[in-house]
């Protein structure tokens, strides 16, 4: 067990019911040398994908490859429990938004001085905004295997029955060109013009694009109160309140864009390149393009998903490690997952299995190579998971008119102040136990 990690730490984060509930027990039975690691995985499309990469890792690295792969929703709590009992994989799977998180508490080794001194391995071959959500407090913590912007769906059969020109892959529109056609392709309740999730994940690109943030530059308090970030609540509010083009709100916490979007009435959604595999499914004509362009231009949130290895992994296991993870983000690997269309692959030299359809899909890879639009790593705290709690109590009833922006955000930022400063503690405190 890693020292920094403790029972009683752990229990702060996910609750002494959690350790109680059996899920905490000891791989005894897993075979010494094999390469065990862990991941999500929450559809049979998805376990295929993982089952093809085990076999990979075993032809490469000739060990039997063992991995974990348990549903996204739990995936966080079981992990924990791993960690802090010590039956963690050799390597571990993490969303971007928890790797501050894991790195300031010590439960993941840095990963600088195995890259250092490992000449075959080039970090340069990996999108910089991929490192960039792979790394805390100056250190690298993660290897990325997926990496990519949030875009613009759109629904083309919608588009050409209502005789209007195909938006252009390359130059992004406006918000108000966006609203306009939002509105005039709404036409309820047979027909919508955007979907986006009532959640922060989805207001952060609108806030990005207006050039505001969640946070300040050095994290030390909120800035959803000021102007920018304000402008882009509203804006994206108002879709929703008062032109009414989205699709009415039966659950805010089960309201999904993707469902919504699927049923072939809405114009347009907002997601990302992870959902490919699952609009290829639509019974009608679709594509992508860039993120509408707000004051900052189209900067919508970038996000990522890396390998890592847990800080109690040692010695000849820390070797295997790093073969492991290695493997797992080489360019043989990454293109088993471009290829089944999982999600754009943090390697530059697997981009060209991240094939079409739709049409457009190649624009994932010219906005984060800085050809297209842009991108803005989504920037997130060391609790990051308290915030996301946080935002997500008061927040959402903007969506249904039952709050104003103003009064939300005027009820949140206080508490965002205080999870802010703890953020600020989360850092003092690892940096201390460095020294």
């Amino acid at each position: 067990m890693s020292p920094e990690l403790s029972r009683r730490s752990f229990l702060k984060y996910t609750g002494a019911a959690v350790a109680a509930s059996g899920v905490l027990t000891a791989c005894s039975s897993t075979p010494k040398n094999a390469a065990t690691w862990s991941m999500w995985s929450s559809s049979p499309a998805e376990r295929k994908v993982w089952n093809a990469f085990s076999q990979y890792v075993e032809q490469q690295l000739r060990v039997e490859s063992i991995p974990t792969l348990t549903p996204s929703g739990p995936y966080p709590t079981k992990l924990d429990l791993q960690l802090v009992s010590g039956t963690a994989s050799l390597v571990t799977a993490l969303n971007g938004t928890l790797i501050p998180t894991y790195a300031s508490r010590g439960a993941h080794r840095p990963l600088d001085d195995l890259i250092a001194a490992d000449a075959d391995f080039k970090t340069d071959d990996f999108y910089p905004l991929s490192r960039k959500i792979s790394s805390f407090n100056g250190k690298t913590y993660a290897i990325g295997f997926d990496v990519a912007p949030t875009v613009l769906y759109y629904n083309k059969t919608i588009l050409t029955k209502a005789g209007i020109e195909l938006p252009s892959k390359t130059e992004p529109m406006t918000w108000e060109t966006f609203r306009d056609l939002a509105k005039e392709l709404t036409k309820p309740p047979d027909q919508y013009g955007f979907t986006c999730a009532p959640a922060i994940d989805d207001l952060v690109s609108w806030i990005y694009c207006a050039g505001g943030n969640v946070m300040n530059d050095d994290q030390s308090v909120s800035t959803l109160n000021r102007p920018e970030a304000m402008q882009a609540i509203q804006f994206v509010i108002d879709l929703f309140v008062k032109d009414q083009v989205t699709p009415p709100i039966s659950n805010l916490v089960t309201e999904s864009s993707l469902a919504n979007f699927m049923e072939g009435n809405v114009a347009f959604m907002q997601n990302g390149p992870w959902q490919v595999v699952n609009v290829r499914k639509a019974k009608f004509d679709w594509d992508v393009i860039p993120f509408p362009a707000g004051a900052a231009g189209s900067t919508p949130r970038v996000s990522g998903s890396s390998f890592a290895i847990p800080s109690g992994v040692k010695g000849k296991d820390l070797e295997l490690a790093w073969r492991l993870l290695k493997t797992l983000t080489s360019t043989g690997a990454l293109d088993i997952y471009a290829k089944a269309g999982r999600n754009n692959p943090a390697r530059l030299s697997a981009g060209s299995a991240f094939k079409p359809p739709p049409d457009n899909l190649g624009v994932v890879q010219d906005i984060l190579a800085g050809k297209v639009a842009g991108g803005h790593a989504f920037d997130v705290t060391t609790n990051w998971n308290q915030v996301k709690q946080l935002l997500g109590q008061d927040l959402p009833r903007t969506f249904l008119g039952q709050v104003s922006v103003p009064d939300a955000i005027d009820g949140l930022t206080p508490r965002l102040d205080v999870l802010m400063k703890q953020h600020q503690d989360n850092i003092r405190q690892a940096e201390a136990r460095k020294g």
